[in-house]
C-alpha cells in the first residue's frame, strides 16, 4: 500500500521533499553554521542554484520522468536481475537500492580518475566555499552523464519504481545534507558515519590538497568507500582548516560565474 503511494505521487514527493530539505538546511546554515562563509558568498549561491535551474530545465524538457520511465518498461517487458529472479518485494526494493548506491559510488569514482569526465566535475570542486548549494552545483553535461548511467543501471538491475523514487528522494537529500555547512553534535556523528556520508567526511572530498580530494567518494552508505580503501576520516590539518576548490582556480573569477563555468570543461587544460 505504501509503495503504491509512493509510485503515484512521484514528482509532488520529490519536490516536497527536496523543497522541505532545502529550507531546513538553510535554517541550520544560518543558526549554526560550521564556518562563517567569505566574501561575496551570496553571488556564489545563486550562481550554484542558476547551475540547479537549469539542469532541472533540461531534465524535465528532454528527459521527462526517464528514470521511472525505465524502471516501469523494464518491469513490463520482465528485464533487469531482479526482475528474471523475482525475489520478494521487499529484497527486490532494498537490494536494488543498494546496487545503485554501489554504482553512483562508482559513477564518482570514475568522475575524478578518467580525465574527460573530470573536465566536467570540476565544477563542482571549483566551489570555494562548501554549503547546500554546492550540493546542487553541477555541469549539465555531467547530470546528463549521470541521468543516462542511471537509467542503464536501472533497466540492468530491474529496479522496481518505488525504489527509483526512494533512490532519487534519498540521493537528494543526503546531497544536500553531506554539503551544507552545519555544526552536528561530536558524539552523534561518528555514529552517523557508520552508515551515511556525513558533512565532515564530505568536507575532506572538497579539499584542495589532492590526497584527501581523492578520498569519501561515497553520498548515500559511508560503507563502499571503508570496502574499497577510500575512505580518509579527517583532513591533515583539521577540519576547519581546509581550504575548498581546486588549487589551479582557486582565486579565479570564474570559480563564481555561471557562464565561465559553463565553458571551462570546453577549454584547453592548463
Amino acid at each position: 500500500m505504501l509503495f503504491a503511494v509512493i509510485s503515484n505521487h512521484e514528482a509532488s514527493i520529490r519536490l516536497s521533499v527536496f523543497a522541505g530539505l532545502f529550507m531546513l538546511f538553510l535554517s541550520w546554515e544560518w543558526l549554526r553554521p560550521n564556518r562563517s562563509p567569505s566574501a561575496g558568498n551570496m553571488h556564489r549561491r545563486l550562481t550554484n542554484v542558476a547551475m540547479m535551474l537549469i539542469n532541472t530545465a533540461i531534465m524535465r524538457l528532454l528527459f521527462p520522468a526517464v528514470t521511472v520511465g525505465s524502471a516501469a518498461w523494464a518491469s513490463g517487458q520482465n528485464i533487469g536481475l531482479f526482475n528474471t529472479l523475482s525475489p520478494s518485494l521487499l529484497l527486490t526494493v532494498f537490494g536494488s537500492f543498494i546496487a545503485l548506491d554501489l554504482i553512483i559510488y562508482l559513477q564518482h569514482l570514475a568522475l575524478h580518475k578518467i580525465p574527460l569526465l573530470w573536465r566536467f566535475h570540476r565544477i563542482h570542486h571549483l566551489d570555494m566555499d562548501l554549503d547546500l548549494t554546492t550540493g546542487v552545483r553541477f555541469h549539465p553535461v555531467e547530470a546528463i552523464f549521470s541521468l543516462l548511467l542511471k537509467v542503464i543501471a536501472i533497466v540492468l538491475l530491474g529496479a522496481p519504481v518505488v525504489t527509483v523514487i526512494l533512490f532519487e528522494v534519498t540521493l537528494n537529500a543526503l546531497s544536500l545534507f553531506n554539503h551544507a555547512n552545519i555544526k552536528i553534535n561530536k558524539k552523534l556523528e561518528p555514529l552517523l558515519r557508520l552508515l551515511v556520508v556525513t558533512p565532515p567526511m564530505h568536507r575532506v572530498h572538497h579539499s584542495v590538497e589532492p590526497g584527501e580530494y581523492s578520498h569519501n567518494f561515497g553520498f548515500n552508505l559511508s560503507l563502499w568507500d571503508r570496502l574499497f580503501n577510500t575512505y580518509l576520516a579527517a583532513a591533515k590539518n583539521g577540519e576547519q582548516q581546509i581550504r575548498y576548490g581546486q588549487r589551479q582556480l582557486r582565486f579565479a573569477r570564474v570559480t563564481a560565474s555561471f557562464w565561465q563555468m559553463l565553458k571551462l570543461p570546453f577549454t584547453p587544460v592548463k
